[in-house]
């Protein structure tokens, strides 16, 4: 604990943070739903968030070099809260889109001070233990965010000014903080093939990652009102998703750190194929059915994000944790850029249920893409 004591700030902050952006997601689908956009115009909205974010994770590396952790994260801070409130003052698909991009774009690079915060102050022997404290963090902010949507409703300004006021309030448990913040990253340029090389497993996890669980979060309002669930059916349903997080983030990271990581990430992703099929043939229309289904999609796939930062941070040197932020960032939101778009298509198509079979077809890619990463390295 003596190690994670200088952390501790940062987690607060991150805590408002994810707060005030997992409001701000369900409640821009939601809302675009109620307004009547288009489900595909609902998913290009998604992806300009992703888009954003991708620009951003190029900018990473050189911004904090320049001015510091801290000053990057309340610059970006500042920005997304001016977006929100802008958002909550005009219900406009194209303004609403341009928005995301900048807020996007801000994100990648605040979420990138906290992970490469956290992965310069610890070592190998705990790593994925400590991403694991971060993710409940991750998980218990965005959880109790789901249920401000039926406490408060989808109509009026109100909660885009509670995820105003979160975005706010992040600024300052980190601003207080001590001068624990870690040394600049190395004078390095955004640079995929460099990161590819540290662990090509770790950016076609990202990737999957990216391409799944951003699709059944950002989506999964558009999939809940199609099948006729109310404010409360869908709090639940989007709360399972992200709280079942819990359940594996911390045991997974703990085999992890004492056996080889890349058989836990086939586990993982094993059972979140298990658990989109489930979804996708068996849980019907009933509210208690796709609960439960997204519990165990969540319990599974939630965890495979910090797997896979332990597994390419175990092979960074002193100096380069920012530009493996930054890479592992890019790769989830180059997924996250495809996966809302192209399952939002299908559903248009094929129904709210092909959301899971679009889920199981890309964790099963994964899975052989991984066995074949065995073959070639077994250790």
């Amino acid at each position: 604990m003596k190690k994670l004591a200088p952390l501790f700030p940062l987690l607060v902050s991150a805590a408002f943070l994810i707060f005030g952006n997992g409001l701000q997601a369900t409640l821009i689908a939601w809302r675009g739903s109620e307004q009547g956009f288009a489900t595909s115009l609902i998913g290009i909205i998604t992806a300009a968030y992703y888009l954003g974010f991708a620009i951003g994770c190029i900018h990473i590396t050189p911004l904090i070099r320049s001015i510091g952790h801290i000053r990057a994260f309340s610059a970006m801070a500042a920005v997304s809260t001016a977006t929100i409130i802008l958002a909550g003052l005009a219900v406009d698909p194209w303004l609403w889109m341009v928005l995301r991009l900048v807020n996007g774009y801000c994100l990648a690079i605040l979420f990138a001070v906290i992970e490469s915060w956290i992965n310069a102050k610890v070592d190998n022997s705990i790593r994925a233990r400590t991403l694991s404290i971060y993710r409940y963090v991750d998980l218990t902010s965005n959880t109790s965010a789901q249920y401000f949507l039926p406490w408060f409703g989808g109509e009026g300004f109100v909660l885009f000014g509670i995820s105003a006021i979160a975005f706010a309030l992040s600024i300052t448990p980190i601003s207080l903080a001590d001068k624990s913040s870690p040394s600049p990253p190395d004078k390095m340029n955004f640079n995929l093939k460099f990161f590819w090389q540290i662990s090509p497993l770790a950016a076609t996890g990202c990737i999957a990652v990216g391409m799944t669980n951003t699709v059944y979060r950002s989506l999964g309002p558009v999939y809940c009102r199609e099948l006729g669930f109310d404010t409360v059916a869908t709090a639940w349903f989007l709360s399972a998703s992200i709280i079942s997080g819990v359940v594996l983030q911390y045991p997974l990271g703990y085999v992890s750190d004492i056996r080889d990581r890349r058989s836990v990430i086939l586990a993982a992703t094993a059972g979140g194929v298990v658990a989109s099929l489930l979804l996708f043939f068996f849980a019907g229309n009933s509210v208690w059915a796709n609960v439960a289904g997204i519990f165990l999609l969540g319990a599974f796939s939630m965890p495979l994000y910090s797997l896979c930062s332990a597994h390419a941070n175990d092979r960074a040197g002193p100096g380069q944790f920012a530009v493996v932020s930054a890479g592992l960032l890019f790769f989830w939101a180059a997924g996250a850029i495809i996966g809302p778009a192209v399952a939002a298509t299908i559903m248009g198509y094929l129904g709210p249920k092909s959301l899971f079979g679009f889920t199981a077809a890309t964790q099963s890619i994964f899975i052989i893409y991984t066995l074949t990463r065995v073959i070639q390295r077994p250790v």
